[in-house]
């Protein structure tokens, strides 16, 4: 079936379809190739044994929100096939159904795995946080030369400079930005001294850094939430790749430059 499948995407796309309604089906199945998807209603006319979803999940499709998977291919496939813009409140109410590649997919787990035993053997990863959370925290523990100490509380483990003064390491994982901004629980930051941001590619190298006094924040961007946001309009000038202020707290340059992205390295360059 998944075959047939494949190429009724294929045969679907391969011309437009502005002049009929398939544009309103809340489903659609993705083809094997980026450009190629087709309607659950044209597939059920070409093949008449697919009445649902669900038909298609018990041969091993997998079904998502076309706003989950954010797939531009779709949005562009979409304003192709029916000459109109596929908008973010119709995109939330469309699901996509994909068969995923079963073998590559397991070859990347053992691959995670295994990389995952480099990573415990060599004390990057402890505990059950997540591997990007941790690589931060371990980014921010050898840069800034940062203690860290099992916590009395129920948060694991905490950070201190080499002078006493406790600082509280964010992790932020995305190439995009999000409107919001880092999210910061304002308590943390009344418990400590400095907050360190460390803003982490898809790739896992560092993008940059912020290092801001506590005090600082709570007077600049503190509200009366139980959480603080620092937007990227907000701190821009105090990034790492711009600033030069605390520039002074690195301890290892070395190790800040050789796990930093090719963008941040270019601007730390000749200030460190």
């Amino acid at each position: 079936m998944k075959k047939e499948i494949f190429e009724l995407a294929r045969e679907f796309s391969s011309e437009t379809h502005g002049s009929t309604s398939f544009n309103e089906d809340p489903v659609f199945v993705m083809g094997d190739s980026p450009m190629a998807y087709v309607p659950l209603t044209y597939l059920s006319k070409k093949i008449p044994k697919i009445k649902t979803y669900s038909d298609l999940q018990q041969n091993g499709f997998v079904f998502s929100s076309a706003d989950f998977i954010d797939s531009e291919n779709f949005s562009d496939w979409y304003k192709r096939q029916f000459n109109k813009k596929l908008t973010l409140k119709a995109k939330r109410n469309i699901g996509l159904l994909h068969y995923p590649d079963e073998l590559q997919i397991l070859e990347a787990i053992e691959g995670v795995v295994n990389s995952y035993g480099i990573l415990r053997k060599k004390h990057v990863i402890n505990n059950g946080k997540n591997l990007p959370v941790q690589l931060g925290e371990w980014y921010g523990k050898c840069i800034f030369g940062l203690k860290q100490i099992k916590s009395s509380s129920q948060r694991g483990f905490d950070f201190y400079t080499k002078d006493g003064k406790r600082t509280e390491v964010i992790v932020y994982w995305n190439d995009r930005s999000s409107p919001k901004g880092v999210k910061i629980r304002k308590t943390l930051v009344q418990m400590s001294d400095y907050c360190v941001v460390i803003y982490i590619n898809d790739n896992f190298m560092m993008k940059d850094i912020l290092f801001l006094d506590s005090d600082f924040i709570m007077r600049k961007f503190s509200d009366k939430g139980h959480s603080i946001f620092l937007k990227d309009k907000q701190v821009s000038a105090y990034y790492f790749s711009v600033s030069s202020k605390h520039l002074d707290k690195v301890v290892s340059k070395n190790f800040l430059m050789k796990f930093s992205s090719p963008g941040l390295v270019m601007k730390l360059d000749d200030r460190l």
